[in-house]
């Protein structure tokens, strides 16, 4: 069994966790948390052992694997500073892939990708690190996906669909073959996408078209 702490105590981890369960060779030890409320509880029976401070002690009790439990609305931000903080740790990022998920066995999956439960991922797709394809969304083929992208429950990307670094498809959205998803950009729930999305935009409706730019105030 290979030792696994979480970085996140939240709903995203919850799912993490029972992916995790249902893998075989992964023991889950515990989470940590910046939020010092939750220290002492526990997320589906696994306790929050405290913040990031806890790593080094974990580290020498051979505590080597790690997961991100943070997931993201729109941003991708968060959980792409936390990931990055796990491995300045040394930690290695593991990725969770629900059992229920069809994975090509061409396609090309980064280190720390979580794929949930029903999800297509299908011939040739390409992942960078640290990327997100919720529960039921499908990726058809030659998709290339960046790092720290986030797929969100039920979307739907035709082939070919490349989605840059940091970008975000919300729930339901449908984006045409062929199309680029600019750097951080959000496609919003229910998009359909027809045209490429340039870096750093919101765009919505149907078909798609540009709401606003992001919010470049997290310094993301």
């Amino acid at each position: 069994m290979i030792p696994v702490i979480g970085f996140g105590a939240g709903g995203h981890a919850k799912v993490v966790i029972e992916i995790l369960r249902l893998a075989t060779g992964f023991e889950i030890v515990g989470l940590l948390d910046r939020n010092v409320k939750l220290r002492g509880s526990d997320v589906l029976g696994v306790p929050v052992l405290g913040d990031d401070s806890f790593a080094s002690a974990l580290a020498a009790r051979g505590v080597r694997h790690a997961f991100v439990g943070i997931g993201g609305t729109a941003s991708t931000c968060a959980r792409r500073r936390v990931f990055d903080r796990v491995r300045e740790l040394g930690f290695d990022v593991v990725s969770a892939v629900h059992p229920s998920a069809v994975v090509s066995p061409s396609a090309v999956v980064g280190a720390g990708a979580t794929i949930m439960a029903g999800v297509v991922v299908n011939a040739s797709a390409m992942f960078g690190v640290d990327v997100t394809v919720n529960t039921g969304a499908v990726v058809e083929h030659d998709c290339r996906l960046g790092d720290h992208v986030h797929v969100a429950t039920g979307a739907r990307l035709a082939g070919g669909v490349t989605v840059l670094d940091g970008a975000h498809v919300g729930v339901g959205a449908t984006i045409r073959q062929g199309m680029t998803i600019g750097r951080r950009s959000v496609v919003g729930a229910g998009a359909v996408v027809v045209d490429d999305v340039a870096d750093g935009v919101i765009v919505v409706g149907v078909p798609a078209r540009v709401l606003r730019p992001v919010d470049a105030s997290d310094g993301c």
